[in-house]
């Protein structure tokens, strides 16, 4: 094949990748990493962020969980766990006096991979929440529980990402208070920047008045097509208003991501030599090496 076509450049360019990633070794976090990812726009690739950056630390040895916060129960399909109506879920831990512990499912992806599923029951969530006590704060108190009784150097949890409802409500608000921080995906298409101003107003109200911990620590670009002027000019958009907190990797578009949930996989497992799937694996090792921030 002739190196110097647009083909063969490319394919030079994901051996590298492939090849950087198998020498990587991923610092295993001091302490636990609670992560929510949120964006209150739809189809940004909130859920596909979640379990493929889950699986990519994962099958690095790193011990996650995904607690699916959606009542759509995207996050649930993807990692191929159960989710059916009866299946005990969030739902039970954050309307009843359920245990994480009795819920926890393990993902058929990953030995190092867990999920908290969700079921059609979380649709009617936000309604039965609104009466009870302590409403914001009902997956902190069920979260720190489950991290103290797994706090062994063996069965300690490295990250735990809470995949939200594309809103604003008491889920979403459940997830603000329980996380120390908050991945944001940004698509790379017009009124990417839409909303966010509304969503960082939000992040801030939840950081006075109910988690002080709470911060925007990565913004993740996702959904980008190099080819258009469009795609290049909403990333330096982004960059220039987050220059700290947007992650150097970027997302592009792929039919292997678009695919993958439909096997009940993360594009992790589904092709772990795709682009897409390098693209995750490179963002989360970014996260990984970046650490919490301070």
């Amino acid at each position: 094949m002739d190196a110097t076509t647009p083909l063969a450049r490319e394919l030079t360019e994901l051996t590298r990748r492939r090849e950087a990633l198998k020498v990587d070794t991923l610092p295993r976090p001091t302490r636990t990493r609670v992560m929510t990812v949120s964006n209150q726009k739809g189809g940004v690739g909130k859920t596909t962020t979640t379990v493929n950056l889950a699986a990519g630390l994962a099958r690095n040895g790193a011990r996650v969980l995904v607690i699916d916060l959606d009542p759509q129960g995207n996050a649930s399909t993807a990692l191929g766990v159960e989710h059916r109506a009866e299946t005990a879920s969030v739902y039970d831990v954050v309307v009843g006096e359920a245990a994480i512990a009795d819920v926890i499912q393990k993902s058929p992806e990953f030995d190092q991979l867990f999920c908290v599923p969700s079921t059609i029951h979380l649709a009617g969530a936000e309604i039965e929440l609104v009466s009870l006590v302590a409403r914001e704060q009902r997956l902190r108190t069920a979260l720190d529980a489950f991290l103290a009784s797994t706090s062994g150097s063996e069965t300690r949890f490295d990250y735990v990402f809470i995949d939200c409802p594309p809103s604003l409500g008491l889920l979403t608000i459940n997830a603000f208070v329980a996380a120390q921080e908050v991945l944001i995906p940004i698509q790379c298409e017009y009124y990417a920047l839409e909303g966010l101003s509304q969503l960082l107003r939000n992040i801030q109200l939840i950081e006075k008045h109910l988690n002080p911990v709470l911060t925007v620590s990565t913004i993740l670009l996702t959904m980008y097509d190099g080819r258009t002027n469009l795609s290049q000019q909403v990333a330096a958009d982004v960059r220039e208003h987050f220059p700290r907190e947007v992650l150097d990797t970027m997302i592009p578009r792929s039919v292997r991501i678009s695919e993958a949930p439909g096997y009940g996989q993360t594009v992790i497992s589904y092709d772990t030599n795709s682009p897409g799937s390098l693209s995750y694996l490179e963002a989360a090792a970014e996260i990984a090496h970046r650490g919490a921030p301070n």
